[in-house]
């Protein structure tokens, strides 16, 4: 395949197929052949369609080519979701307006969603089985009855924020999708720690990382390629809040979610995360996965002017996530009378927060407002203050929080070139009549 025959980043799946459909549906279906520029489906791009429609297709022969199915409609996509803002389709991304975060523990229907490759074919988890193998004493296999048997299951309300999370506010702009301030959840996992399936497996003294692997297919629909594998170091794996996870809010884990198992590594990027999750590889060396090098989940080793072009070995691995706040209600641009409750959630990568501080005079003055402990180790605080409005007019409530290490967000964040880590002081806007 040629460079012209692949999507560009972030082009959705329509836009793909109405640019050159042709190369569209070579990347996205396989293999076709075209005797009368019919599309002609064979071997592994029907059983992809298939898949992705949920049923054998008679008549694929039939199908001209650059078509697509009615069942790959966006609004298809996100079934099981609720209000969330499709960013593109291919793979699917889409985040969560703060309005709709607004419940202490997120909903399935509510988290966001952040994928990039296309679901597996076979998501049952009667069949699935995990491999945790290399720098361990005992290779292991495992189905998900042999974790829920084996080790101790807990449940666990942890943060999950994709490391662009706020990409949309940076100056100038970077490419990627442009988040907002959505892309991040807390809902309830189901699982059993990370830690006791690599102690059972016996970690020998040389395991200094791990590599994650899933079953997602590449973009391209080849095989031998990895749409995503990446890892964390072995302290952090040993985390207590770290979880092999079957179970998302007591019920089954959404399929763009990562049914039926995923790692969840609260307060690192998303990334580190794996769904579809089929090995753990444990390495003797920083994992070198696909999306693991160049600048891929990495920042600068320094501050760097907007704009800067920064060399690739400049960049560094992306660990924990920033102190961060949302506001949650009122929703913005909302219309209040002269006094209202904000509220909201705030959390900072492994620590927890000390203080939630709102201004709604731009900064002049600032309220501390309620703020609860957090229910366990990875879980967001959610916040809570009454405020009274002097006169009538337009206002902003800025949030600002402040970590155990006194770290407090910024008004404005130091720029980077993939748009990592923003975490600007969230801003709404009210109306007060």
């Amino acid at each position: 395949m040629t460079k012209d025959d692949k999507p560009q980043e972030g082009m959705g799946l329509h836009e793909f197929f109405a640019k050159d459909p042709i190369a569209a549906d070579k990347a996205f279906f396989g293999r076709v052949s075209y005797p009368d520029r019919r599309g002609f489906l064979r071997g592994a791009g029907l059983a992809t369609m298939a898949a992705m429609v949920g049923a054998n297709i008679p008549f694929h022969r039939n199908m001209p080519a650059g078509f697509i199915p009615v069942a790959l409609a966006s609004e298809d996509v996100l079934q099981g979701k609720d209000g969330l803002k499709l960013f593109n389709d291919r793979p699917v991304n889409a985040e969560t307006p703060a309005h709709l975060l607004d419940d202490p523990i997120t909903p399935t229907s509510r988290h966001f969603i952040r994928n990039n490759g296309l679901l597996p074919d076979d998501m049952d988890p009667a069949k699935w089985r995990l491999k945790v193998d290399g720098e361990v004493e005992n290779e292991l296999e495992l189905s998900i009855d042999d974790l829920k048997n084996q080790f101790e299951v807990v449940t666990m309300a942890l943060v999950i924020e994709c490391g662009g999370n706020g990409r949309a506010y940076f100056d100038p702009p970077v490419s990627g999708n442009q988040w907002t301030v959505g892309a991040v959840g807390c809902s309830n996992w189901t699982g059993v720690r990370l830690k006791d399936v690599l102690t059972k497996a016996g970690l020998k003294s040389t395991a200094v990382y791990t590599g994650h692997e899933g079953a997602d297919i590449h973009l391209s629909g080849d095989p031998d390629k990895v749409p995503i594998s990446r890892g964390v170091p072995i302290e952090k794996a040993m985390a207590d809040d770290v979880l092999i996870a079957f179970q998302m809010n007591d019920g089954p884990i959404h399929p763009m979610n990562g049914a039926p198992l995923r790692l969840v590594v609260p307060g690192w990027p998303g990334s580190c995360s794996q769904k579809w999750l089929t090995r753990i590889w444990v390495r003797d060396k920083v994992h070198d996965g696909e999306k693991m090098g160049g600048t891929s989940y990495r920042l600068p080793n320094r501050p760097v002017a907007p704009g800067e072009k920064v060399a690739t070995e400049d960049f560094v691995i992306m660990e924990r996530m920033p102190v961060k706040s949302i506001i949650t209600f009122p929703e913005n641009n909302a219309e209040v009378k002269g006094e209202t409750e904000v509220r909201g959630h705030a959390w900072s990568g492994d620590r927890t927060i000390d203080a939630l501080d709102i201004s709604i005079d731009f900064g002049a003055t600032w309220q501390r407002a309620e703020l609860d402990q957090p229910v366990n180790s990875g879980a967001w605080q959610n916040w809570r203050a009454n405020v009274k409005f002097p006169t009538p007019g337009y206002y902003e409530i800025w949030a600002r929080a402040t970590d155990s290490e006194g770290v407090a967000q910024p008004f404005a964040v130091a720029w980077n070139p993939r748009g990592y880590g923003n975490n600007v002081m969230h801003r709404i806007a009210v109306r007060v009549s």
